[in-house]
């Protein structure tokens, strides 16, 4: 009896930390979550909520694999299928987390405040972008300012504290009625203020200078960047309305 008992006990003792003790499921949120005022933007299953820039659906590179939004892309694939996916709200003052891994070398971007409209045909024309890129031999990796976490050609991050390509991140944005704060697997990384003097100075010395429409706006939609080369992925992408 103490033989079978035993291997029972410690199934049982796995099984509640698989569950809870490392962490809930994916894609859910805890009863404090909801507390706090977290919604989700990704179920876990579809792409409900979620659009590619400037069309009506997502394209179809864009899909969900594994409880996570993947970018399936091939030598075949046209832009429109990976075209940067944006959330269907827009948002203002927010606290925003989402966990991404990418296969080695590729690069992305998440993109906040980005304005939706034909006049701008990429999303980076009007949103800022927290660089996602793998720290190995994405090109963007060698340049500061183009490093994981930086906000990309403005300010870098003081330290990278992202995984080698094939392991899960996390990153945070807090955009507080123009405070600016990003994190990077629970360090804040960057920490800044829109839209006063100083980011106009940086905004001129970028090569964002020749976009008028870029950080005009003060309330827009959450982007992920199609990427160039390589597959990405996204989870237990969560907001928080401030």
């Amino acid at each position: 009896m103490r033989n079978f008992i035993l291997p029972c006990m410690i199934t049982l003792i796995i099984g509640i930390h698989s569950r809870a003790g490392y962490g809930q499921i994916q894609n859910t949120l805890t009863p404090e979550d909801k507390a706090a005022g977290w919604q989700l933007l990704f179920n876990g299953r579809d792409l409900r909520g979620w659009h590619s820039y400037l069309e009506n659906k997502p394209g179809k590179s864009w899909q969900v694999q594994n409880g996570a939004i993947a970018l399936n892309k091939d030598a075949q694939s046209t832009y429109r299928d990976y075209a940067d996916l944006v959330t269907d709200e827009a948002f203002e003052n927010f606290d925003l987390k989402v966990e991404w891994k990418m296969e080695p070398c590729a690069n992305s971007g998440l993109m906040f405040f980005v304005h939706e409209d034909p006049q701008y045909k990429e999303t980076y024309e009007t949103g800022p972008e927290m660089q996602i890129a793998d720290l190995a031999c994405s090109p963007d990796s060698r340049i500061l300012k183009c490093r994981a976490g930086d906000l990309y050609d403005l300010i870098p991050a003081d330290t990278e504290w992202v995984t080698p390509g094939g392991k899960w991140n996390q990153y945070e944005v807090k955009a507080d009625r123009g405070h600016l704060q990003l994190f990077q697997n629970g360090h804040k990384i960057i920490d800044t203020h829109l839209w006063d003097d100083k980011w106009r100075e940086l905004i001129a010395h970028s090569k964002f200078a020749e976009m008028p429409g870029f950080s005009a706006f003060h309330k827009g939609h959450i982007s992920f960047q199609g990427t160039e080369n390589g597959k990405l992925w996204f989870r237990n992408i969560k907001i928080r309305k401030l």
